[in-house]
C-alpha cells in the first residue's frame, strides 16, 4: 500500500528514542522529511545523521524542552522554515520514570504528578498550539498523540491521569481542527519493547530466577503473549499520518497486543 507520504514533513517530539524514534524511522522509510525534537543536542545530531543516511531524506534535530512554551514556539518556527510545510506532528515526549514504580496514593507526590502532566499532557498542548496554525494555513494535517493503555487501567495514578488527559485533549483538538482538514488521533501502546527493554528484562529475570521470555510474557500481560515492538507501534503511527487515514479522527488505536477480559466500546 502506498501511504502517499513521500515529500511530506513531520515534527516528532521525543524523537530521539523509544516509540518516537521508531516513528521517525517508519516515516523516513516512507520518504517523509523530519524535524526531531528532544532535549539532548548530541543524541539528536547522531540520530538525525543516521536516519538521513539510511533513507535519503532531510532530518534535522532541534533541541527542545516541551515544558517551555518559548522553546516549543521556536521549534515550530524553525521546523516550518526547514521543512517548508509541517504536515504531521507526532507527540511522543514523556518521562517514563514517573509513575513507573506504581507508588500508590501515599507515594504519589504533587511534584511527580505535576511534572508528568507538564511533560506529556501540557507538552502535547504546547506543540499542537504552536504547530496547528501552519496546518490550518495549508488546509491539511495530521496530529498523532502517543498516550498509553494506562488510560484504561489502574496501577499508576500519575500515568492514568496523564493518559486520560491526553485522550480528552485529542478529542477536543479533533473537533476544533477537523473543519480545517486536520485529523487528530491517538495511539495507546501497551508494554512495548524499546532500546532500553533488553537490559531491564535481563536484570529482572536474574533477580526472579526466571527466563527472559517469561519475564517479557509477564510484563506484556496481553492476548498475544509477548511485548509489542516499538516498530509495530510505529507502523500504526505511519498509517495514521497518511492521507489514507482520512476517516479516522478523534479516536485512539490500542497497540498493546490486546487486553484480556475487558470490553471497550
Amino acid at each position: 500500500m502506498d501511504l502517499q507520504l513521500k515529500g511530506k514533513g513531520a515534527v516528532i517530539s521525543g524523537g530521539s528514542r523509544g516509540i518516537g524514534l521508531a516513528a521517525a524511522r517508519a516515516l523516513a522509510a516512507e520518504g517523509v522529511d523530519l524535524v526531531l525534537a528532544a532535549r539532548s543536542a548530541d543524541v539528536l545530531a547522531e540520530v538525525a545523521a543516521s536516519l538521513s543516511a539510511a533513507h535519503g531524506v532531510k532530518v534535522i534535530g532541534i533541541p527542545t524542552d516541551v515544558r517551555d512554551d518559548a522553546s516549543v514556539r521556536e521549534l515550530a518556527r524553525r521546523a516550518e522554515d526547514a521543512l517548508g510545510s509541517i504536515d504531521i506532528l507526532v507527540n511522543s515526549a514523556s518521562d517514563q520514570t514517573i509513575g513507573a514504580a506504581h507508588p500508590g496514593l501515599a507515594g504519589t507526590t504533587d511534584a511527580a504528578l505535576y511534572g508528568d502532566l507538564d511533560v506529556k499532557l501540557v507538552g502535547y498542548l504546547r506543540t499542537a498550539r504552536a504547530i496547528a496554525p501552519a496546518m490550518i494555513r495549508q488546509g491539511w494535517g495530521r496530529i498523532i498523540n502517543i498516550s498509553g493503555l494506562g488510560a484504561r487501567t489502574t496501577l499508576s495514578i500519575a500515568r492514568t491521569i496523564r493518559n486520560v488527559g491526553v485522550v480528552a485533549l485529542t478529542k477536543n483538538l479533533a473537533d476544533e481542527l477537523g473543519p480545517h482538514g486536520i485529523n487528530v488521533v491517538g495511539v495507546h501502546p501497551g508494554a512495548t519493547r524499546t532500546e532500553k527493554t533488553g537490559a531491564s528484562v535481563q536484570t529482572e529475570a536474574e533477580r526472579l530466577g526466571l527466563s527472559v521470555t517469561e519475564v517479557e510474557r509477564r510484563r506484556a500481560a496481553n492476548i498475544i503473549g509477548r511485548l509489542v515492538d516499538a516498530e509495530e507501534v510505529a507502523d500504526v503511527i505511519a498509517f495514521l499520518s497518511s492521507p489514507r487515514s482520512a476517516s479516522i479522527t478523534g479516536d485512539f488505536i490500542p497497540v498493546g497486543g490486546g487486553q484480556p477480559g475487558v470490553v471497550h466500546y
